[in-house]
């Protein structure tokens, strides 16, 4: 099994019945996958979204960090012996006299537990599910390690280094799957499955291009040599370059901007401030009520200039707003509104904070939610007029 592969093998998409509806449950599965809730351990969720997906009599997943294994469907007693097994003698085959399918979950060359199936499915088919909950475990795991991080602090310089490198590594690869995906979206017929198959790959990638551009800017806000480039930006221009930025969130959806008085300006790092405000716009987007209105605003104050994003969406629960601004931290309800990592709205903070302000949010029923960032006046007055 060749570790991360996600897309089926060649003699795998064939234009036989049989192929076509794997494929076809292949795609479906790739999709449903990556909205699972990574709050919750995903071995159960996806043990059942595999026996579903594909058809099958049984399906059972064991995780080699939890010890723990996840059936669904009927196994015979005692059946968790045989997929440790598969796992501790890495044991990959196809009984067909038992219909059995065995496979080790990888990350690299690191083993993580095994996967047993029984039914009928494609050897290819199989290997790119094992290859697929593999993933889904190793970002369970991530995520869940992350929570726990604040007892390494020490480190914390060291693992800014390692993310702007990784994430800067990131972003050749991802231009060229982009590329070569437009290329063959272009080149050639394919079934409706394989056109999905190129379009999940297409909407992916730009998620990951997005996440690495994050990436980059979490590791730049947290380095401690962080150097601002500041200049006197006009606020309605950075408010216009925030709404552009997050159009294809506001599609369809009334936005306003106020900016007082017009001629407002900041100084400030144009790119962290617009970081920012972009995010509180996509935030707003995306758990506004449809045809609901995002108004973005600013205004000067007698002690700060005050960047405001509000929408009427589900409400913020108190107990959890001192709470959003932190890294990969997610309210309880919106794993299954929004898609989201949980690092955006840190950023945002991190951005104010460089720049000597603070951000906030306010939500009830009445009122709806907004996001909020203050830049005090006195380092407004650095850059002069």
């Amino acid at each position: 099994m060749r570790s991360g592969r996600i897309l089926p093998a060649k003699d795998a998409v064939n234009d036989t019945p049989g192929d076509a509806r794997e494929l076809d449950a292949l795609c479906h599965l790739i999709a449903d996958t990556t909205r699972l809730d990574l709050h919750r351990k995903p071995g159960p969720q996806l043990a059942e979204l595999i026996r579903s997906a594909l058809e099958l009599e049984a399906a059972a997943i064991f995780d080699s960090d939890l010890d723990e294994v996840y059936p669904v469907g009927n196994w015979w007693p005692n059946f968790e012996n045989q997929i440790r097994n598969v796992y501790i003698f890495e044991t990959i085959r196809d009984e067909k006299e038992t219909g059995l399918m065995q496979r080790v979950l990888r990350i690299g060359g690191l083993s993580i537990g095994s996967l047993l199936l029984r039914g009928e499915a494609a050897a290819s088919t199989v290997d790119a599910v094992a290859a697929l909950v593999a993933i889904t475990f190793d970002r369970y795991h991530s995520f869940a390690n992350e929570t726990r991080i604040e007892s390494a602090r020490r480190v914390e310089q060291l693992r800014t280094t390692v993310l702007d490198h990784l994430a800067h590594a990131y972003k050749t690869p991802l231009t060229a799957i982009r590329v070569s995906s437009s290329g063959l979206a272009e080149s050639g017929t394919f079934t409706p499955s394989q056109r999905t198959l190129l379009a999940l790959i297409d909407e992916q990638t730009e998620h990951l291009n997005n996440l690495t551009t994050r990436l980059l800017q979490t590791a730049r806000l947290e380095a401690h040599d962080l150097t601002l480039h500041a200049e006197r930006i006009s606020v309605l221009g950075l408010v216009e370059e925030a709404v552009a930025e997050a159009r294809e969130q506001l599609a369809g959806m009334p936005v306003k901007m106020a900016v007082m008085p017009e001629e407002l300006s900041v100084c400030g790092d144009r790119s962290l401030l617009r970081a920012m405000l972009t995010q509180f716009v996509d935030n707003a987007a995306k758990y506004a009520y449809a045809g609901s209105t995002v108004t973005v605003s600013a205004e000067q104050q007698p002690d700060k200039v005050l960047l405001a994003v509000h929408n009427f969406g589900p409400v913020i629960p108190a107990e959890e707003q001192e709470h959003i601004f932190e890294r990969y931290f997610r309210l309880s309800g919106a794993a299954g509104m929004a898609p989201g990592t949980g690092i955006g709205l840190s950023i945002a903070r991190r951005a104010a904070q460089a720049h000597g302000g603070d951000v906030w949010v306010a939500s009830d029923p009445e009122r709806g939610t907004t996001f909020f960032a203050a830049l005090p006046a006195e380092v407004q007055e650095r850059c002069g007029s």
